[in-house]
């Protein structure tokens, strides 16, 4: 069994229960291409079996979030796990769709970004957390990250919903402090749920207990698990007849005219094998699901 399983995780979990939970459950080896803190909720995909393989091709996706900015409240995890800092009145005036729409299209495009110390980020190979909870400061990079859009959805009260699409390690924790500084208060966020992840949508995900109850129904797995081969769909095509194929599968490099990259990897019958990199017009094996020739 082999491919992503799309997991809506809940609050209750961490993404390592969720790890856990399905490879006992599949009895697989399991893998995430990125992890949702424990209070956050929606898509966590899953890898199993020889996917596992391929999540240095899964990892850069970008993401869109729902997240609730809390207005007037500081927390030192700048979410609702942490401590109280501060607690101030918030301006009704702050309050009105125009001026909150204009301060959320200031945030979109390229930017630095300084990760918040409750992350799990290493510096000098210990975890931001863990100098945050022995009460340490620590200088911490600033990273590049790119907002593409920014839509509010409500104002509830002081709490203001929006989806944010942004790159790759952009933390929506410290964007919604950034915002409320931006706004003339402080925040935090409240509430955090992830919708999309590249490809991976949540109306195409599961939660952990319907894949516990299911884990015996044949249909159900191969409805929900998307094979290596469907992942990789936008990859060119390489077919190897019978003599290249056993060259390939022995790791030698096979000659060709293709240009640099990722291949899918099919034998003369259109079987998939496995993936193939090519460099110099020489493709090596990658990661290999059929071996049997």
């Amino acid at each position: 069994m082999d491919g992503v399983i799309i997991i809506n995780k809940e609050k209750e979990y961490t993404s390592n229960d969720i790890v856990q939970i399905v490879k006992h459950t599949l009895n697989e080896k399991v893998g995430h291409t990125g992890t949702l803190d424990p209070n956050a909720t929606g898509v966590l995909p899953i890898l199993i079996g020889k996917a596992t393989k391929i999540s240095k091709y899964l990892i850069n996706h970008d993401k869109i979030y729902e997240a609730t900015l809390e207005l007037g409240i500081k927390t030192d995890t700048a979410d609702g796990e942490g401590k109280v800092l501060e607690k101030v009145n918030v301006d009704k005036s702050l309050l009105v769709e125009n001026y909150i729409n204009n301060i959320l299209n200031s945030f979109i495009g390229k930017q630095t970004q300084t990760p918040p110390m409750y992350s799990a980020i290493k510096v000098n190979g210990k975890k931001l957390y863990d100098y945050a909870r022995e009460g340490k400061e620590v200088k911490v990079s600033v990273r590049n990250i790119e907002i593409y859009d920014l839509k509010l959805i409500s104002v509830n009260g002081n709490q203001i919903k929006f989806t944010v699409k942004c790159s790759k390690g952009t933390y929506i924790r410290t964007l919604c402090e950034d915002i409320a500084k931006k706004m003339g208060t402080i925040g935090y966020m409240k509430e955090l749920n992830r919708i999309q992840v590249g490809d991976f949508n949540i109306k195409n995900s599961i939660k952990i207990n319907e894949l516990k109850n299911n884990k015996n129904n044949i249909k159900y797995l191969k409805n929900n698990i998307i094979s290596i081969e469907e992942l990789l769909k936008t990859k060119e095509k390489i077919i190897l007849d019978k003599k290249n194929l056993k060259i390939f599968l022995n790791g030698v490099k096979i000659i060709n005219d293709y240009g640099d990259g990722i291949y899918r990897v099919y034998d003369n019958n259109e079987k998939f094998i496995g993936t193939g990199i090519n460099a110099n017009k020489r493709l090596k094996r990658d990661v290999i699901i059929f071996e049997d020739l």
